[in-house]
């Protein structure tokens, strides 16, 4: 992770058209350089005749944390900066003194104050320009006929069955591709490598990297960096509510993609690192990749594994803005004495407003890996891209303030190893059908993650069987067109139906509701679900929706406080509940086609011509997972 300040140094800076003086000067034991114009005297700036005026002063003073102390770890430090223009934001002055490493792909994989202000750039655009469809680059082009001869020729040799492009939680998809026999490469704008911070999720969801061949058991124990017990869910003071093995360990994502990519390696897949895609032309027989560097691949599939903001995506799209965001920060933080529990889900306040913008805060917090004293905090919010929204940083300037509270440590007696930030943009069509021939989403770029969660990796390996599986049989078949690749991106109402829950927990002007209607609706509702057993919390717990435990949950919500329906209907509005109503009868339909017709007709699938066979298959597949019965209780 880069920071501001390339050494540890000060520097003290006048700023003139072109006279310098360099004095060296010492403040404690630390060194620090003067670039000035020293002007004492007119007769004395009448020797420089090419200097007519003094125009400009900027006075900036820079301190890096000394070095490491014996433990390891930085010292305290601190950092004054101050500007003619504006005072440095105290957001600004604790990212600036943290030292970090490099940069790397995926969510959360940068942590300097520089990029958190080219996110919030980028957060900004996403609400506030408008977007001429028309000027929005595109990638990808459909050349009508087959491959030029003289390319087939060149690269007969040399065409790969599939190039996923993004790598950080594409590899999974290209390394499971790979173990089926497949001639696999993966083009990655960065050098291939996990981030420090380390990725949650549950046992069960990482067991599904060994049923596909990613992983074996023993590198499953190796890439864990942390486990614990119980997990709390709790809503502002009303109760909480503590279960077992949900988001219970803490995946070091370093040792994780580390341990893939040599298999990667291994089953003879190519890597492309610190390449990019500039265009895809898409023909008959093949797809053309051209990438940063001029270099062209040739294959019979993409997968786009570019995430949130894949160019290609953004092309598809149109430029839409998304229908839902989620806004993270966050820290890594070493001091915590008592740390053997997480925080699934918690609010400790109700909602306010941000300038304009009205926002419910949540908690997530996990104990770290790198050290029993380390944890991690997160706190994120739903809010609605089509109006006003708060920054990041401004954010990030309420964490300082709340998380000392929340956490019951005060922020002086912590020492911040990380700051963490992210946006997660959702859309209400998703998973995305492809688009074009020989091109194919996966993972957040398919829009396949809950509109409620804000990391994409267990989503990733829930599909993981189910997406590899589909692929390698549309590869064997050559079902390479648009129509069948949608296939494996289906309808998934299960998906469709947790927009009700993203909306209920997103604050929104002049809704009618009290400010602590929230937390009111979700206690009641997890409430509920405690009563209804592991059954009906679990899968919820670990976004899953299922057609039972849903009805079980609301109908007991409305027995026992029928008093909220109103509220209900003033926060996420008539509109919204009648399109859920929809996504929920289909939820019941779903259920019963995978749980009584599924079982009747499976055997007739596999006598059918192989087209057939592929279509009916994944029908199947989405009766199952759209209705949420792929989730198996441990």
């Amino acid at each position: 992770m880069r920071v501001a300040s390339r050494t540890g140094e000060a520097v003290a800076r006048f700023n003139t058209r072109n006279l310098f003086i360099k004095l060296p000067i010492g403040i404690g034991s630390h060194q620090y350089t003067l670039h000035s114009f020293l002007f004492t005297h007119v007769n004395r700036v009448r020797r420089f005749r090419r200097v007519s005026s003094l125009h400009t002063m900027l006075l900036q003073v820079q301190y890096r944390s000394p070095a490491p102390n014996s433990n390891g770890r930085h010292g305290k430090s601190w950092k004054f900066s101050p500007r003619a223009s504006s005072a440095p934001s105290r957001t600004q002055r604790i990212m600036e003194k943290i030292s970090s490493g490099d940069e790397v792909g995926g969510a959360g994989g940068a942590y300097s104050y520089t990029a958190l202000k080219r996110l919030d750039q980028i957060w900004s655009g996403l609400r506030t320009t408008r977007i001429d469809s028309e000027n929005i680059p595109q990638v990808v082009t459909r050349i009508p006929g087959s491959l030029p001869q003289p390319d087939r020729t060149s690269n007969a040799d040399s065409i790969y069955d599939v190039i996923v492009c993004g790598g950080t939680l594409g590899i999974f998809v290209a390394t499971a591709l790979a173990s089926k026999g497949l001639r696999v490469g993966i083009v990655e704008r960065n050098i291939l490598k996990g981030r420090e911070q380390e990725w949650n999720i549950s046992r069960k969801e990482l067991l599904e990297l060994v049923q596909v061949g990613v992983l074996s058991n023993d590198e499953v124990e190796y890439v864990i960096a942390s486990e614990f017990n119980p997990n709390r869910c709790g809503f502002e003071n009303k109760g909480d509510i503590w279960v077992q093995d949900i988001l219970n360990l803490g995946v070091s994502p370093a040792k994780l993609l580390d341990v893939v990519k040599k298999r990667f390696i291994s089953l003879g897949g190519a890597l492309f690192e610190a390449r990019s895609l500039s265009n895809i032309s898409i023909y008959d027989d093949a797809a053309i990749l051209t990438l940063s560097n001029g270099e062209v691949l040739p294959c019979r599939l993409v997968v786009d594994s570019m995430g949130n903001f894949s160019p290609i995506v953004r092309q598809v799209r149109g430029g839409k803005k998304p229908d839902g965001m989620c806004l993270v920060v966050g820290t890594c933080c070493h001091g915590f004495d008592a740390n053997t529990t997480s925080d699934v889900i918690y609010s400790s306040s109700s909602a306010k407003n941000i300038g304009n913008s009205p926002v419910q805060y949540f908690w997530e917090a996990f104990p770290a890996g790198s050290g029993p004293q380390d944890r991690t905090t997160y706190m994120f919010t739903y809010v609605d891209p089509q109006g006003e929204g708060p920054a990041l940083e401004d954010l990030l300037e309420d964490y300082w303030d709340l998380m000392p509270a929340y956490q019951g440590k005060p922020l002086e007696m912590l020492e911040i190893l990380r700051v963490i930030f992210g946006i997660f943009p959702t859309y209400r069509d998703s998973p995305l059908p492809a688009s074009f021939d020989r091109v194919l989403q996966v993972g957040d770029a398919s829009g396949i993650q809950s509109p409620v969660s804000f990391g994409g990796f267990g989503s990733m390996t829930r599909h993981l069987g189910r997406l590899s599986t589909g692929i390698h049989e549309a590869m064997a078949g050559d079902f390479l067109d648009k129509d069948s690749l949608s296939l494996l991106n289906p309808y998934m109402p299960n998906l469709s139906a947790s927009w009700l829950f993203q909306r209920a927990m997103s604050a929104r002007p002049n809704s009618g509701v009290s400010s602590s209607f929230i937390n009111e609706l979700l206690f009641a509702n997890f409430q509920s679900m405690q009563k209804l057993g592991d059954r009906v919390l679990r899968p919820f717990l670990q976004d899953v929706i299922q057609f039972e435990p849903l009805v079980k949950t609301l109908g007991l919500v409305m027995l026992s406080q029928p008093q909220i329906l109103p509220s209900i209907f003033k926060q996420v509005g008539v509109g919204v509940i009648f399109d859920w109503s929809v996504h929920f009868f289909m939820l019941g339909y779903f259920t019963f086609l995978s749980s009584f017709i599924d079982p009747v007709m499976r055997s007739w699938v596999e006598n059918l011509p192989p087209r057939q066979k592929y279509e009916w298959r994944r029908y199947l597949d989405a009766w199952k997972y759209g209705s949420g019965l792929d989730y198996h209780q441990e």
